[in-house]
């Protein structure tokens, strides 16, 4: 069979092809758009699975502290992704570039107190990009970052459903949850969300529940807490995650 040429639309598809990123059947099934998301997608898993940041000084670390905002919390029960918002981070300062922040067409309907709370509507919903689209957009803007969220179960667990429905993937970045860290630095205190976390520290609430500001304070948070980690000797990501398991 005579190779395509390799044109932006086609090229980085064909060449996933050629290494098992995806099948024929699947691209002939998706359309070549679809199909260029997911061999991307699937493209970043394999490169991430071999990065080794564990030797990484914290001060230096590149990550994205990311937030989601979603219908409910049960992914594997009919719930979805309504939201994604990410800052990059190098050690302890935001970086300049533009941050992320998309909204993604869950394909149901916006529980009535998930609008009141998020203030995102039916109407917002349906105009927005579909899963695969903002996957594919926060997977390339995430690049090999190391990934940082508060109570980041919830998170790990919307994206995991979310990358094997679209791409058959899981998530292979490293994550550090900020939640993980305030429960080592404070192991007497009797509440963790981020409301009374941002509150003890010092961190100004600008809007709660949408994921951009969010990412934004969690960060800010991460910054309050290096401060600490560094006057314990920690100073890698492996030597934190050594810490954060003993807890």
């Amino acid at each position: 069979m005579k190779e395509p040429k390799d044109t932006n639309s086609m090229g980085r598809m064909w060449n996933l092809y050629k290494m098992g990123g995806i099948t024929p059947a699947i691209a002939s099934m998706l359309g070549s758009s679809n199909a260029q998301q997911m061999a991307f997608i699937r493209s970043m898993s394999r490169d991430q699975r071999k990065e080794s940041s564990l030797e990484m000084q914290l001060t230096e670390m590149e990550a994205v502290v990311f937030d989601l905002e979603t219908t409910g919390f049960y992914p594997y029960n009919g719930d979805e992704i309504l939201s994604i918002g990410g800052v990059k981070i190098v050690g302890e300062n935001l970086e300049v570039t533009e941050p992320f922040y998309q909204l993604v067409n869950p394909k149901r309907k916006v529980p009535k107190h998930i609008t009141e709370l998020t203030g995102i509507t039916n109407e917002m919903a349906e105009n927005a990009p579909d899963l695969m689209q903002v996957l594919h957009d926060f997977m390339d803007f995430a690049g090999k970052r190391v990934l940082i969220a508060h109570g980041s179960g919830h998170d790990k667990q919307f994206l995991n459903s979310a990358l094997w429905r679209t791409s058959k993937v899981n998530l292979t970045h490293r994550i550090v949850d900020t939640m993980m860290i305030a429960k080592w630095l404070e192991p007497k205190a009797i509440q963790y969300g981020l409301d009374e976390v941002l509150d003890r520290y010092g961190v100004e609430v600008t809007e709660r529940h949408h994921a951009l500001h969010d990412s934004v304070m969690t960060a800010k948070l991460y910054f309050k807490f290096l401060k600490f980690i560094r006057d314990r000797q920690v100073t890698t990501l492996g030597e934190l995650y050594a810490y954060l398991s003993r807890h």
